[in-house]
C-alpha cells in the first residue's frame, strides 16, 4: 500500500476549513426535521416554566455550555457535569483523576439529583459515541422519571461501536429527538500518514446544532407570546444586572456545572 502523501493540500488550515464547511451544509441538511423536533421540545419546557439541563462529558462539555449560560442563549438553562460530583455532592476529588469516569456505572442516581429538576424540565445530553455508561445511565433516569430528552450524536461513531451499556443501550435508543453532529468515527478528519488524523469537527458542527435550535426555539415561543428570556453578555454595560433579573425567576434551579 502507498503511503499517503502529505501536502499543504491534504493537511493544513485550508483544507481543514474546506472540510468544515462541507460538514457545516451536510449537517444543516440532514438535521432540519431534527431541529424543528428539538425547537419544539425546548419552546414547551420554558413556555411550562420548565429548566433545559445539559450533560456532556469529556469536549461535549462544550457543547453543554452552548445550551446552558452563555451570552444569546436561554436563561432557563443548567448544565450537569462529573465534576458536581466534587464540587457539590461532597465526593473525593481523586474520582476526577480517573479518565475512564465516564464508564463507571452508577453515577446518574447522584448527578440527576444534584441537577434538582422539576417534572417539566428537559434533557439535552451530549456524546460524540453515545454509549458509556454515564450517559446511557442519565439517559434512561431522564426519561424515566417522564422527563423529553434530546440527544446529540454522532450517528456514524455510535454506530460503529460496542454498545458499552449491561442493557445494551445507546443514547438514540431513548431520545425523543436526536441530532447528528456528522462527525466521523473518532471525530477527526484529516488522515495523518500513520494512520491517525487530526482535527475534531464535533465541537464546531454541534455548537451549529444547538445554536439553530435555540434560535428556532425562540423564535416558536414568541410567535405562541411567551416569555423568551435570553442573557446578555455581562461584559456589555448594564448585562450583569439584566441577567440577574431574568435568573432570579429561576433562583435555586441553575446550575453551572459544579456551581
Amino acid at each position: 500500500m502507498e503511503a499517503l502523501v502529505v501536502t499543504r493540500h491534504t493537511l493544513g488550515a485550508a483544507r481543514f476549513a474546506d472540510l468544515a464547511r462541507t460538514a457545516v451544509d451536510r449537517v444543516v441538511a440532514a438535521n432540519k426535521d431534527s431541529v424543528l423536533l428539538a425547537a419544539r421540545l425546548f419552546a414547551d419546557c420554558v413556555a411550562a416554566d420548565g429548566v433545559i439541563h445539559a450533560f456532556g462529558t469529556g469536549h461535549s462539555q462544550a457543547a453543554a455550555l452552548e445550551v446552558a449560560g452563555r451570552a444569546g442563549g436561554l436563561v432557563p438553562t443548567s448544565r450537569i457535569s462529573l465534576a458536581d460530583l466534587v464540587l457539590r455532592g461532597g465526593e473525593d476529588p481523586a474520582i476526577l483523576r480517573d479518565p475512564l469516569l465516564e464508564r463507571s456505572p452508577g453515577l446518574a442516581d447522584r448527578l440527576y439529583a444534584l441537577a434538582t429538576p422539576r417534572p417539566q424540565d428537559l434533557f439535552v445530553i451530549i456524546s460524540n459515541s453515545g454509549v458509556n455508561n454515564a450517559v446511557v445511565d442519565l439517559a434512561l433516569k431522564v426519561t424515566g422519571a417522564g422527563h423529553p430528552l434530546v440527544a446529540l450524536t454522532s450517528l456514524e461513531h455510535t454506530h460503529a461501536v460496542p454498545a458499552l451499556h449491561a442493557g445494551g443501550k445507546r443514547l438514540v435508543d431513548l431520545a425523543d429527538a436526536v441530532l447528528d453532529n456528522g462527525a466521523p468515527a473518532g471525530d477527526a478528519v484529516l488522515p495523518l500518514p500513520d494512520g491517525g488524523a487530526l482535527c475534531g469537527i464535533s465541537t464546531l458542527t454541534s455548537s451549529l446544532l444547538v445554536q439553530m435550535v435555540v434560535a428556532e426555539a425562540v423564535a416558536l415561543l414568541l410567535a405562541e407570546g411567551h416569555d423568551a428570556p435570553v442573557y446578555v453578555s455581562a461584559n456589555l454595560p448594564g448585562g450583569h444586572e439584566r441577567n440577574a433579573l431574568l435568573e432570579a425567576r429561576y433562583t435555586g434551579r441553575l446550575h453551572r456545572g459544579g456551581h
